[in-house]
Parts: C-alpha cells; structure tokens; sequence
C-alpha cells in the first residue's frame, strides 16, 4: 500500500480512537446478523426435513447440506474483496437480498433443484453478511481490548439466531406447513435490510480504494507467518467444535445415553457459549487475546483427552460446559488477532480466508470423522483432535502480543 494509503488509513484510525462505538451501531449490526443467519440456520432445518418427508434419498439430502458450506467457501474471496472495497452496506444489501431470494424460492416451489438454490443462496447470504460485520467491527475498534468487546457482541449473533430460525421454522411448520416456513423466514433478511442504515457509511480513502484495484492474490496473504498461525489455530478450533457436534452423538450412543440425554450435554456446551459471550465486554480490558488463545486450546485439549474416560451424563455435561467455555472466550480474541494480523485495507479479505478454511472443514472434516469412527470408534475422534488442539495451543505461544 502506497504512503497516502498508510496516511489516510492512520488518520481513520485516529477518528475512531476520538468517536467511540455507539450501543445503537453494535446493535444494529447484531440485529443484521440475525437476520441473515436465522433465515439460513431456519432454512437448513427445514429443507431437509422436507426432502425427507417427501421420500428423498438420503444421499440428496446430503448434498442440499453441502450446499449451505461449499457455495459460501467457493465465493467467500469476492465476498471479502467486495467488503474491502464498498465497505458495510452494499455487501450487507447483497447478502440480505441472495438471503430473500433463496427463502421466497423454497416458499414457491417443493422441487430439489428449487431446495438446493435456496440452501446455497441462504448460505451464502449469511457467509457474506458476517464477512462484512466482522469487517466492520475490527474497523469499529480502536485498540485489541475495545476490539474484543465488538467482536464478542457480535459473536451472540449466530447463538441467537440458532434460537430463532430453527424455532419460527419449526412452529410454522408443524402448524401452517413448509410453504408458510420459508416465507416468515423470508421476513427475516429484510430485518436485516431495514436495519443496516442504522450503521454509519465508512470513509474509504480514496488512495486505499484505487491500491485495491491492483492488489496481489489473496493467497499472497499467508506469506505471513503470523497471519499463518493464527488462521492454524482458528480452522483448528473450528475443526475440534465440528469433531465434538460428530463425535458426541456417536460416543453417547456406545455409553448407551438416552437422546435427551446428549441433547441435554450439547445444550450445556451451547449455554457456557454464549453466556461467557455476555460477560468478556465486561472484563475485556483484562484480558490478553494471545494468553486466552492458550489457555484455551491448552484447556480444551485436555478436555477433549478426557471426554472418551466418562460415562455419565453429568461429567460429559462437565466437559461440554468447560469446552463451551473456553471457545466462547477466544472466539472473540481470536477475531482480534485475525485483525492485528492482517494487512492494512486487505481486512476482508482475510476474513473471507477464515471463512473459507471453516466452511471447508465443515464440508471435509465430518467424513474424516466418520471414517475413524468406523474403524476405531469415537474416543480416538476426540484424541486426534485433542492432539491438534496441542498444536494450536504451541503455535498461540509465538503470535506477537498485540497493543
């Protein structure tokens, strides 16, 4: 990036510094977040559901789920390019508007092809949106601490929409049926519409603006070793929460648990996420992104070492709870160091690489699973990744404390 580019982007640095972040910006940008992701994680419940109540194969419905990972990771780059380059608005406008489109096609017609336009279109709107208002949020902040408050009140996004989408979805459903399902889903984005003005429009330099237009590839990125470890350490602690949501069925299943009871332990994990998301703006002036990177892979690695050694309900329910933990405390931190690492006016971009590498071993990562669960069973699952998650936490050590 050339000097004036450098110039104007420490002088918007310093305009943050002097205007704190307003209640109703961080909340306007939660709010549009919900709605993009409660239409998408409403619409991956129902549509399968559908296909299989219409007597679909099974191997149809898993690709419609592949839909909601592979269309977002193969467009993720123009997504963080676009955010870059046009800052908050247009990228959420788009978002909102694939988001609408795919939920108003499920509500018009039960076909497919028709389903699996809408998953991939829901995907891919929710993927985009977060891209922008993680973006957004890293911009917002004007040092790692007030960063980390941003980024933990966004993380209640997705946990809030788990709530509402699958759960509108699920009523409508049983009451009124698919067609009228997809449709209030479809309501959902254009919350997300009327909200976004309530953000305020971001000054992009024009320097910075023409630099972009000859910018290196993205995977020019990863030539820094710093940004390297910390994107390890995200897919790794993505990786051990998709191994946990796999492998706890299964292990529940050899302890001989009931359902209710492995549903009771996957809502212990869901209950310490995100309730420990509500406390870091609290504390977050005393925390250090590098050590809770450490202590957190540290701690859930051992955990995951641990977890395949019980049989009751109440101590899986433990694990869960110390895992739901620790993850709900560096994602925020995590977000701040992905910030710090990431070159100035190329933001999005890097954003767009995480979420490339997360929907990747989304889509990846279960079969991976799968294959060793068959062989060996599921206590192995939760070791490998108890042994990655090791890793994680050696390579947390060497990320430069951020000031």
């Amino acid at each position: 990036m050339g000097d004036a580019a450098v110039a104007a982007v420490a002088a918007e640095a310093a305009a943050r510094r002097a205007a704190p972040v307003s209640i109703t910006t961080v909340m306007a940008m939660v709010a549009c977040q919900v709605g993009l992701h409660a239409c998408m994680m409403g619409s991956r419940m129902a549509l399968p559901l559908e296909l299989l109540r219409r007597g679909h194969p099974e191997w149809q419905v898993g690709v419609l789920m592949a839909m909601f990972a592979v269309c977002p990771a193969l467009l993720a780059l123009p997504a963080g390019r676009l955010a870059d380059r046009h800052g908050y608005h247009r990228p959420v406008r788009l978002a909102a508007l694939l988001a609408l489109t795919g939920a108003a096609l499920a509500a018009l017609t039960p076909h497919v092809l028709a389903q699996a336009a809408a998953a991939a279109l829901t995907g891919t709107g929710a993927s985009m949106g977060l891209i922008a208002v993680q973006r957004t949020a890293g911009r917002l902040g004007s040092d790692p601490t007030e960063r980390m408050r941003l980024f933990s009140w966004v993380a209640t996004a997705p946990a809030m929409s788990i709530l509402v989408g699958p759960m509108l979805a699920g009523v409508l459903i049983d009451h009124l049926g698919f067609r009228v399902a997809y449709g209030a889903l479809a309501l959902c984005p254009v919350l997300t519409l009327l909200l976004a003005r309530h953000v305020p429009r971001e000054a992009l330099p024009a320097a910075a603006t023409a630099d972009a237009a000859r910018r290196r590839p993205a995977w020019d990125l990863l030539r820094s070793p710093e940004l390297r470890r910390v994107l390890f350490i995200n897919w790794v602690i993505s990786a051990a929460w998709d191994a946990h949501g796999f492998a706890l069925p299964v292990l529940g299943h050899e302890r001989g648990l009931s359902a209710s009871a492995i549903g009771a332990v996957l809502s212990a994990y869901a209950v310490a996420s995100t309730s420990v998301r509500l406390v870091i703006p609290l504390v977050a002036h005393r925390l250090s992104p590098r050590v809770l990177m450490m202590i957190a892979t540290g701690v859930t690695a051992l955990t995951f070492a641990l977890y395949p050694l019980f049989y009751t309900v109440w101590a899986m329910g433990a694990c869960a709870a110390v895992m739901g933990l620790a993850f709900g405390f560096v994602q925020p931190a995590m977000m701040a160091a992905i910030h710090h690492a990431a070159p100035p006016g190329r933001h999005g971009e890097v954003l767009a690489l995480r979420s490339m590498a997360i929907n990747g071993s989304a889509s990846t990562m279960p079969m991976v699973f799968g294959a060793v669960a068959a062989v060996l069973g599921a206590g192995p699952v939760f070791w490998l990744m108890g042994a990655a998650l090791g890793g994680g936490c050696w390579g947390a050590r060497r990320v430069p404390v951020m000031r």
